[in-house]
């Protein structure tokens, strides 16, 4: 049982600098949450395979695994703000390439604006994640840092909201039922008027971000504790190798981050092979997002009263419970299942995150943090091979059935296999480091 109710999460000297930071986690959940549906937006439009589609999220995600780092030693030398500062602007520069992206019509500059706007996001997130943690008591860190990230939902909700209401509603090749028998001529006038579409989101968002930008400028942010006798980079990661709590948290966020963007890129070719339309899909990834935010609100009250550890290890379980009933259960059932996974996702991120940095300094944690945001790459990397499996029996999403079951549920073997981690995971921190320490 903890005993930390009567520490304030958020400090009243911080309130307005967190409120700031936390704005920040709503706009890198828009991004993810826009970014999605143009897996399948891109498969048809220009006539991808599944495994072809899925570079759009090994550009997003590979952007934050090449510039993590750098990131975390640029913010050795200077202040979060900066960082964030960088990260907004390059945010923008990467979402306003989509304005060229769209005029060229080639799938790789769209994939390059990916990769330059998830630099930002990068910078964006190793500066924000331990800012949030040091903003108080190191007792409250992982609750404080749950209470920031429960504002990601929203910006998810929000990216989703944009992505099928002004996107997937919008394109004209989702009303053709074969767009690859269409005329060569045909088929441009479609694709034209259709990246039009995917591109004015981000387009706006560039500007939008640009504000954001102008806003941090002129607002004063509290400095980094530790200011002085900053330890060489060959000590720092010599600490974090010989901390296996911080060595095994950077695996399992690999493998969160990847069970998170399985379940929820793939939750479009799940309804098409249960014969549901792309909008109708929507709204139950908008469903999942939504189970998602009262999951996390939910995860942030019970850590008042179980260790991050135990609640890890039981929202995990959770998870392996519903990814089975996805795989298993070949109708809307499975779908529900598929949705519900959401809500056991909701605590893991900023739970292992908390876990991992735990024990550290100040001043590891910022090359710490780096490593937990490099773990993002598990978005880039398993996406693919689930792509790869469902193509294993062609193009479509059910061309074939392995172990009993069609090639798209059986994919979902993959995050199954992540959340089996993550729960062993949560044990050991529970009966290794916590329940020595209650």
């Amino acid at each position: 049982m903890k005993n930390t109710e009567r520490i304030p999460v958020v400090p009243k000297n911080m309130v307005i600098p967190f409120i700031l930071v936390t704005s920040l986690f709503a706009l890198w959940g828009f991004a993810n949450a826009v970014t999605d549906p143009m897996v399948s937006a891109f498969k048809k439009v220009l006539e991808l395979s599944n495994t072809q589609a899925s570079m759009v999220q090994m550009a997003f995600y590979g952007g934050y695994f090449c510039m993590a780092l750098p990131a975390a030693m640029f913010m050795r030398k200077y202040s979060y703000k900066t960082g964030i500062l960088i990260g907004l602007g390059l945010y923008a520069v990467g979402a306003l390439l989509f304005y060229p992206a769209a005029i060229t019509e080639q799938f790789w500059f769209f994939c390059l604006g990916l990769y330059v706007l998830t630099f930002g996001l990068a910078f964006l997130e190793t500066a924000a994640n331990p800012y949030a943690l040091a903003m108080g008591a190191k007792e409250t860190a992982t609750q404080r840092l749950n209470l920031a990230q429960a504002f990601n939902p929203v910006g998810l909700i929000g990216g989703l909201f944009v992505a099928q209401q002004f996107v997937l509603k919008n394109l004209k090749s989702d009303d053709i039922q074969d767009f690859s028998a269409l005329d060569e001529a045909s088929k441009i006038l479609v694709r034209t008027s259709d990246l039009m579409v995917i591109r004015d989101p981000y387009v706006i968002l560039g500007l939008v971000l640009i504000g954001v930008f102008i806003l941090f400028v002129i607002s004063k942010m509290p400095q980094s504790k530790d200011e002085g006798g900053m330890p060489s980079m060959g000590d720092t990661f010599k600490a974090l190798i010989s901390n296996k709590k911080y060595v095994l948290g950077v695996l399992a966020q690999i493998l969160y981050v990847g069970a998170q963007i399985m379940c929820w890129t793939y939750i479009y070719q799940y309804a098409e092979a249960i014969a549901m339309d792309n909008v109708t899909a929507g709204y139950y990834q908008m469903a999942a997002f939504v189970i998602f935010t009262l999951g996390r609100a939910v995860g942030v009250y019970l850590l008042r009263f179980l260790s991050a550890g135990k609640l890890l290890m039981i929202f995990a379980l959770l998870a392996m419970v519903f990814i089975a009933g996805t795989i298993f259960i070949e109708s809307i059932v499975g779908l529900y299942c598929l949705v519900g996974v959401s809500f056991s996702m909701s605590l893991m991120f900023p739970t292992i995150y908390g876990i991992a940095l735990g024990d550290l300094t100040e001043e590891q944690s910022k090359v710490g943090s780096a490593g937990l945001i490099m773990a993002i790459v598990g978005g880039a990397l398993m996406p693919a091979l689930q792509g790869m499996i469902i193509d294993a029996g062609g193009s479509g999403v059910s061309d074939t059935t392995i172990a009993g079951v069609s090639e798209v549920n059986f994919s979902f073997i993959l995050p199954l296999a992540c959340f089996v981690y993550i729960a062993w995971y949560g044990y050991t921190v529970y009966k290794k480091h916590e329940t020595i320490t209650a």
